[in-house]
C-alpha cells in the first residue's frame, strides 16, 4: 500500500504537467478513435488538493456525475468507486477462511499426496493440478507455504530433491494464477476495471490453463525423473540426512478424511462450479455472437450476487462443520480481516484513477499510447499489452492494484485496435502471473525457497527454461485470441 500511496502523490503532481483532454464517447461510453481534443481544467489548486485528500474515499464509493463526468462522494450518477469489488474480496476471504478452519482442504491434499506416495510422477502431477485448479479459480498461492512440511520429506522419500517440492508448489499454483479463469483477485478485479463480465474471455483462458498447466507439470516431472535416475544431476544437491528420507516411505498418512471433511470439500467444489456457471455469458459462448441475447436460464451474475453467494456459502460451510455461532462469526470476521489488505489496495488504486479522471488526463495518456499501437495488427497489439505489463507487474507487486491502475488505460485501447477487452484482461493477467513465478518481491517465491532450504539463484537456474517456454506460449495465445 505504501507503493500505491507514492503512486497517488506522483500522479497528482503529474496532473499539473499533463494537459487535459478527452475523446468523444459512443453510446456505450467507449472513446471514439480520432476524436481526442484538448479541454480546459477548471479545478484550481484547491479542487485538486481536495481530490488528493478524498482519493481513498472516491476510490471506494465515489459517484460519477452524469453531465460533467467528475467523480465525488456527494454527486449523483453511477457508482465509480470499487465498493462492489471491495465487498466481494472480503466475502470470498471469509468463505476461504471458514473452509480452511474446517481442516478439510489441508487434510484432503495431504491424503492425496500420501495415497500417491509410491507413484512419484503421478503424485507430482496430482499435487500440481490441484494447486493449479485452486489457483485459477480463487488465486491460491500463498496457501502453498503451508504444504512444504509435507511435500519436502515426501519428495525426498521418493528419491527426488528439494527443488521438486519447490517446483510442484510454486509452479503448480503459479501457472493456475497465470491462467486465471475466474480468479476474483486477478480476473475479477481486472474485468470490473475493464467494464466487462467476469466470464468474458473464459474460453481462451481455459484453453491456456489446460496447455500451460500440462507443459509445467511435464517440465517438473521430467526434472524429477532425471534426479531420481541420477542424483548427481540435482541442481540444488542434498543436505545432510536428505538421502535417508528415501527409506521412510513418505512418512505417516495423517488423519483420515471424515464425512464432515468430505461434505465441506463437496460444498467447496459446488460453490466454485456455480460461480463459474453464473458468470459465463452462455449465449455468446454457444452461438459465437458477442451481442447474442442471454438465455432465460442464464444467471448473468456480477459482483453483488457473487458477494452474497460467498457470504451465504461461508455460513453454510460453518453450519455443516458444526462450528457453532460464536466460532463461525469470529472466523468470518477473521477471514474478512485477513483479506482487508487486497481490498484496500483496490480502493487506493481506484482512487488514483479518480484523480486522473477529475484532472481530465486519462484520455491524454490514452491518446499518447493510441499513437503507438495505431495501425498494428490485432495480434501485435495483444502481445504489446502483455509486454508493457511486465515491468508494471514488477513495480506494482499487488495483482489487484496493478489491474485497477492499468485497465482504465488499456481496456479502451482494445476498442481502438478492434480487439475484445477480454483479450486485454488475459494479456494483463498473464504478464502479472508470469512475473510472479520468479520475481523476488513475492512471498510465495521467496518464502517457498526458504522453507525448502533451496537457494533463490538455484531456483532461477531451474525455472528459466520453463519461463521462456511459457513466454512464447502466452504470446501465441493472446495473439490468437485477438485474431479470432
Amino acid at each position: 500500500m505504501s507503493v500505491l500511496a507514492l503512486v497517488t502523490v506522483a500522479v497528482w503532481l503529474l496532473a499539473f504537467l499533463i494537459p487535459s483532454g478527452q475523446y468523444d464517447r459512443n453510446g456505450s461510453g467507449a472513446p471514439v478513435s480520432g476524436t481526442y481534443h484538448r479541454v480546459e481544467n477548471t479545478q484550481g489548486f484547491t479542487g485538486r488538493l481536495n481530490d488528493l485528500f478524498l482519493s481513498p474515499v472516491n476510490g471506494l464509493y465515489g459517484v460519477q456525475d452524469e453531465k460533467t463526468g467528475a467523480v465525488g462522494p456527494g454527486l449523483t450518477g453511477a457508482l465509480y468507486g470499487s465498493a462492489g469489488v471491495f465487498l466481494f474480496v472480503l466475502a470470498i476471504g471469509a468463505f476461504i477462511t471458514v473452509v480452511f478452519a474446517t481442516g478439510a482442504l489441508d487434510r484432503g491434499i495431504a491424503r492425496l499426496a500420501h495415497r500417491l506416495r509410491e507413484r512419484g510422477a503421478l503424485l507430482i502431477a496430482a499435487v500440481m493440478v490441484v494447486f493449479s485448479i485452486l489457483g485459477t479459480v480463487e488465486g491460491f498461492a500463498e496457501e502453498t507455504l503451508g504444504f512444504y512440511g509435507l511435500l519436502v520429506p515426501m519428495m525426498l522419500a521418493l528419491g527426488y530433491d528439494r527443488l521438486v517440492a519447490v517446483g510442484a508448489s510454486i509452479l503448480g499454483a503459479g501457472v493456475g494464477v497465470l491462467c486465471s479463469t475466474v480468479n476474483p483477485f486477478a480476473t475479477g478485479v481486472a474485468s470490473s476495471a475493464a467494464d466487462i463480465s467476469l466470464g468474458d474471455g473464459i474460453v481462451l483462458r481455459f484453453a491456456m490453463w489446460l496447455v500451460l498447466t500440462l507443459v509445467t507439470v511435464l517440465y517438473v516431472v521430467r526434472y524429477a525423473r532425471r534426479v531420481q535416475k541420477d542424483p548427481g544431476r540435482s541442481l540444488c544437491g542434498f543436505l545432510p540426512g536428505d538421502r535417508e528420507h528415501e527409506a521412510t516411505g513418505g512418512g505417516e498418512a495423517g488423519p483420515e478424511l471424515t464425512g464432515l471433511h468430505k461434505a465441506v470439500l463437496v460444498l467447496l467444489a459446488l460453490v466454485f462450479a456455480f460461480m463459474i456457471f453464473s458468470v459465463v455469458p452462455w449465449s455468446s459462448a454457444l452461438t459465437g455472437k458477442a451481442d447474442a441475447a442471454p438465455y432465460a436460464w442464464e444467471p448473468d451474475w456480477t459482483f453483488p450476487q457473487l458477494s452474497a453467494l460467498f457470504l451465504c456459502a461461508a455460513v453454510l460451510v460453518g453450519l455443516v462443520a458444526r462450528m457453532g455461532e460464536a466460532k463461525l462469526s469470529s472466523t468470518i470476521i477473521q477471514g474478512a480481516a485477513d483479506f482487508i489488505s487486497p481490498a484496500l489496495v483496490i480502493m487506493l488504486a481506484r482512487g488514483v484513477t479518480v484523480i486522473m479522471n477529475n484532472s481530465k488526463i486519462t484520455d491524454t495518456v490514452l491518446h499518447s499510447i493510441e499513437g503507438v499501437v495505431k495501425g498494428t495488427s490485432s495480434g501485435v497489439f495483444a502481445v504489446f499489452v502483455f509486454l508493457v505489463n511486465l515491468p508494471l507487474a514488477f513495480l506494482i507487486p499487488s495483482t489487484s492494484g496493478h489491474a485497477t491502475l492499468a485497465m482504465p488505460i488499456l481496456a479502451p485501447l482494445a476498442d481502438f485496435a478492434g480487439v475484445s477487452r477480454a483479450v486485454v484482461v488475459t494479456a494483463w493477467q498473464s504478464a502479472s502471473g508470469w512475473m510472479n513465478l520468479w520475481v523476488p518481491t513475492t512471498a510465495v517465491t521467496i518464502g517457498g525457497v526458504a522453507l525448502a532450504k533451496v537457494g533463490y539463484d538455484t531456483y532461477l537456474r531451474f525455472v528459466w527454461p520453463l519461463l521462456a517456454i511459457l513466454f512464447v506460449l502466452i504470446c501465441g495465445f493472446v495473439a490468437l485470441g485477438a485474431a479470432v
